[in-house]
């Protein structure tokens, strides 16, 4: 996640039990998303790390070496994937698209988190959390031959870290009406903090269409009987971007800088008066530095209301 202004103005959920009712039956088809196989994918993204200079970074081998693993995954999956180009700070950046075949292009459903870390460390929170788990949904959705009667599309960026380079670049490269058929955009930026919070995207001054994806996330805790906090995660991810064009937003989080409070850890567990993740943007963030159990839920929840929103 990239350093900005924290809009942490958490509020507690409400209307929840309603939503939940809403999504529960396209819900009920989402698979239970292996925590194991998520963590298999962090395990290769700190590999990668490992063996290109200790990070992941835009304009770095392991960024590249990152996408053409996702990539390789998801083709033999049988998805569409294409790597579109863009430069930052006089290196070439990379975006990896891909399309999971049928459904109505014209309803289109997407989903993405950035890819890439910061130069000081393998960047496995912040963001393979998000990636993998990500990575995993999209091959579960062909392992149990999902047919959603909307288009599902997902995309990994790049060179969020320097200022949600990678999904400006890919928003501002769509036709306008190619814009027009995305109806909904969901974003997973570090999902496994190891003193984890549970935040959901708040719908407020976002697009209108956002409070159902909101709804829906908030369900999805519901149904596995987690509370949540809404909160304004602002400019701080690559969701700026689609909102800024118009597209319904939403997204899950599970804390960076900021600090637990009392009344959070009384909830969620964890520690109070320290950081949702200590390594943020450090070198440290590896594969030590996540909480499965925030890992699971979340992954499960990304799965929940992806079913219910493309079904």
């Amino acid at each position: 996640m990239r350093i900005l202004i924290a809009l942490a103005a958490a509020l507690t959920v409400a209307g929840a039990t309603t939503a939940a009712q809403a999504a529960a039956p396209a819900a009920l088809a989402a698979p239970n998303i292996s925590v194991a196989n998520v963590q298999s994918h962090l395990s290769q993204f700190q590999s990668i790390a490992s063996a290109n200079g200790g990070n992941r970074a835009h304009g770095r081998p392991g960024y590249l070496a990152s996408v053409n693993w996702v990539k390789s995954k998801l083709d033999a999956a049988g998805f569409t994937t294409r790597v579109q180009q863009f430069t930052s700070g006089g290196a070439t950046g990379y975006n990896l698209i891909a399309d999971y075949p049928g459904g109505d292009t014209g309803n289109v459903v997407m989903l993405g988190g950035h890819l890439d870390s910061v130069t000081a460390g393998p960047g496995i929170n912040d963001n393979g959390s998000g990636s993998a788990s990500l990575l995993e949904i999209a091959l579960q959705m062909r392992a149990t031959g999902f047919q959603p009667t909307k288009h599902v599309r997902f995309g990994w960026w790049g060179a969020e870290e320097l200022g949600l380079v990678g999904s400006t670049y890919y928003v501002n490269s769509l036709a306008t009406s190619d814009r027009s058929r995305i109806k909904a955009y969901l974003n997973f930026d570090m999902t496994g903090s190891p003193n984890a919070g549970y935040f959901v995207y708040s719908a407020s001054g976002q697009p209108s269409g956002s409070l159902a994806l909101q709804q829906r996330l908030q369900a999805g805790f519901t149904s596995l009987n987690v509370q949540t906090e809404l909160t304004s995660v602002g400019g701080r991810s690559d969701h700026a971007a689609f909102a800024r064009a118009g597209i319904p937003v939403g997204g899950t989080f599970t804390g960076a800088e900021g600090t637990k409070t009392s009344a959070q850890a009384q909830k969620w567990g964890g520690t109070a008066g320290q950081a949702f993740d200590r390594c943020y943007h450090r070198s440290c963030d590896t594969t030590s530095n996540i909480n499965a159990t925030a890992l699971d839920r979340n992954a499960d929840v990304i799965a929940y209301a992806l079913w219910a929103t493309a079904a």
